[in-house]
């Protein structure tokens, strides 16, 4: 049985909203470096993108994948593999600052300048933002609600006030933007000058090689419409693509997976990806295009449920505790394929059985919890939606066109990668229902 000790540690571990920080000890422990069963070493890209071909002019990288396969987590390895080669990276989770149901592109040029003046601050390098005290205090004029700044480095202290003033109000945030958004250009101008040109100069000056922002969760911005026809994300990142990709540091965006499959795929790569394509986190393949279990990330998705119980115990030694955590081994496995190799459905999943029971979990326990699963995910799929799903189930692949975009959106499919290319599958807990088992019958 496992201790009380090892039980609370293993169920903060097991929490699905969790993305693990690479500069901490014990979660470079849980990590696990799926690589290779992925298809893609997006990490290694992006940094050999900073680090090498492009240390000294400023970069603008796009990356994307469903929300939950491990995402964060690759960015925090990102930070931590360009903080060990000598760049200041401030990493940051956008929706801390922004709704992101209402973002417009000024809203996400004054959250970097906030970040960066943080980051800036806590290691002591000042900057003296004089446009933006200036513009603090017509802002303050034009919403009658001043905002007191008193010295000069006090930029992030600026801007978190005025954050506070709009984001729990969309009246004020509208009344904010039609003041900023005419000027975005000159507060884009005084970013770069007042702050990241002067950042990346004092930052050379303590032998570092530049500064590198990470902005995490943008993939998160609502898909709704807007006045002019366009998805909030089509006109952030498309329209507006070329003003997001004028910082003069190093930037990576994450960007919403259905972008990918917009018929304006080439303007976004080129406007926002200046030529360069956005890098996809797909699944850890844990099966083959014919449905079998594909063992090698079968193997890796069983250490990551075995690391965060075991983090200290070695990569072999763990096989020899599954009974520890499920009473067969089976259970384990099924555990594995049932989450198609999404990581935050993978651990959602054992984090229901916690709440359920303690170690070792039965098979009943791990089937109860699946069938929730599954049921949850019936509950929204209309006719059209399975005509689409069984589509796919057919052809392993997707069009570009929205209706396909919201069945990956709402995670009835998973993208996989292979040395042939790249395939979709529908979610395993689907491939199970009484619907698709008859469809598959007829066929």
């Amino acid at each position: 049985m496992i201790n009380t000790e090892y039980l609370s540690r293993f169920y903060k571990a097991c929490n699905p909203s969790y993305a693990l920080n690479m500069s901490d000890r014990l979660d470079q422990q849980y990590y696990i470096d799926f690589a290779n069963v992925r298809g893609c070493k997006i990490v290694e890209e992006l940094q050999r993108t900073i680090s090498r071909i492009s240390p000294d002019e400023p970069t603008c990288q796009l990356f994307t994948g469903h929300i939950g396969c491990g995402k964060s987590t690759e960015l925090q390895r990102l930070k931590a593999g360009l903080e060990a080669v000598g760049f200041h990276v401030v990493y940051f989770e956008s929706s801390q600052d922004l709704d992101m149901a209402d973002i417009d592109v000024s809203d996400i040029l004054m959250s970097v300048a906030r970040q960066v003046s943080v980051s800036l601050e806590a290691i002591n390098i000042k900057i003296k933002p004089h446009y933006f005290i200036n513009l603090f205090k017509e802002i303050g004029e034009f919403l009658q609600s001043p905002i007191e700044l008193s010295g000069q480095a006090e930029l992030s202290l600026g801007i978190a006030k005025l954050t506070a003033k709009t984001k729990d109000s969309a009246q004020a945030r509208n009344q904010l933007r039609q003041y900023l958004e005419p000027r975005t250009n000159s507060i884009l101008q005084a970013i770069n000058e007042e702050i990241l040109e002067k950042a990346v100069e004092q930052l050379k000056l303590r032998g570092q090689k530049g500064l590198v922002v990470i902005v995490d969760n943008l993939d998160r911005v609502d898909m709704r419409p807007l006045a002019s026809g366009r998805t909030q994300p089509e006109y952030l990142f498309i329209d507006r693509g070329e003003q997001l990709r004028r910082l003069k540091c190093h930037v990576v965006y994450t960007i919403p997976l259905a972008l990918i499959f917009s018929n304006e795929y080439e303007t976004l790569k080129n406007r926002l990806g200046g030529g360069i394509a956005p890098k996809v986190l797909p699944m850890v393949r844990v099966r083959q295009r014919d449905g079998s279990d594909y063992e090698p990330g079968m193997l890796l998705l069983r250490q990551l449920v075995l690391a965060r119980a075991f983090p200290e115990v070695s990569y072999n030694e763990r096989l020899s505790l599954i009974t520890e955590l499920f009473e067969h081994p089976e259970t384990l496995d099924r555990l594995c394929r049932v989450s198609g190799g999404h990581i935050r459905n993978l651990l959602g999943l054992l984090y229901s059985c916690l709440q359920r029971q303690d170690p070792p979990f039965s098979g009943d326990c791990l089937e109860a919890v699946i069938k929730d699963y599954r049921d949850d995910l019936l509950l929204a799929i209309d006719e059209y939606q399975w005509e689409l799903l069984f589509e796919v189930v057919q052809q392993q692949s997707v069009k570009g066109e929205s209706e396909y975009q919201s069945l990956l959106r709402s995670m009835y499919l998973f993208e996989y990668r292979d040395p042939v290319g790249r395939w979709f599958g529908i979610s395993p807990a689907l491939a199970e229902t009484e619907k698709v088992l008859s469809w598959q019958q007829k066929r």
